[in-house]
């Protein structure tokens, strides 16, 4: 029997998830083959998820795997509607950082509304796409916009590295099956992955610029731009700019 496009792409994407992990700094807790503790009980319809035990997780087969992410990704997703690479690309995306984000992701990427939901407004997008620029062309945007939201994420230095190997992978893979050669990687590229992870933390950067100011203006140091503030003011403004984002920052992973 032919092995079908979701068994070939579901071998990448499995390759990269690996067994069971239980990693202290992954919010999705303990995990096998890439399916959480969370998705797995929801899957079995327990309720609440964490009744489900952690050695359950741990003995999850590849049959059941296998199902749950065919339905809970790659038939959310639309993968099985996809050119060849393409298919891949946005399944391991989904998977990585769930399907409303992955398509929605690709449905800016094509102009159109991003609305999380793969119809015919989409798929006409995607064709007119692969018509005009390839496959390839879409394969390797979609990517570089994976990328650059994962370099955002408050845990791009825990797992950053893992990630980015993880796409340039799936990228390669994903070339590949439709006899595409990977571009090299351009020599700006290492500076807007710097640039995008030091986004995820301006606000820190300002707060410590201006802790850097007051500290100057206690030695005797004038500074004519800060327009008469006071060392005072400016470490009060600088701590109320620090805790201020990190409060905003626990709200929001509570939510």
């Amino acid at each position: 029997m032919a092995r079908t496009r979701f068994d070939i792409c579901l071998d990448e994407v499995l390759r990269h998830e690996g067994g069971y992990v239980d990693h202290p700094s992954d919010p999705g807790g303990a995990t096998n083959m890439g399916i959480t503790h969370k998705t797995l009980a929801r899957w079995r319809n327990i309720s609440p998820w964490w009744k489900l035990p952690k050695a359950q997780v741990k003995a999850l087969g590849r049959a059941e795997a296998a199902r749950i992410y065919r339905a809970s990704y790659w038939d959310r997703s639309k993968a099985g509607n996809m050119p060849a690479g393409l298919d891949l690309v946005l399944f391991d995306f989904a998977v990585n950082s769930g399907p409303d984000r992955a398509i929605r992701t690709l449905q800016a990427e094509l102009g159109v509304v991003a609305d999380g939901q793969v119809g015919p407004l989409t798929l006409a997008a995607i064709q007119r796409r692969v018509a005009g620029t390839s496959a390839a062309g879409l394969i390797a945007a979609l990517c570089d916009r994976r990328l650059a939201f994962l370099n955002r994420l408050s845990s791009f230095p825990t797992f950053g590295k893992g990630w980015t190997n993880r796409v340039a992978a799936v990228r390669k893979a994903a070339l590949a099956t439709i006899g595409a050669a990977t571009a090299p990687i351009p020599p700006s590229s290492t500076w807007s992955t710097t640039m995008d992870f030091l986004n995820g933390y301006k606000t820190y950067i300002v707060g410590f610029i201006m802790l850097l100011a007051a500290g100057a203006q206690l030695l005797g140091v004038e500074l004519p731009a800060l327009d008469g503030a006071s060392a005072g003011q400016l470490i009060m403004e600088a701590l109320a700019v620090i805790f201020l984002r990190r409060g905003l920052k626990g709200d929001i992973g509570k939510a």
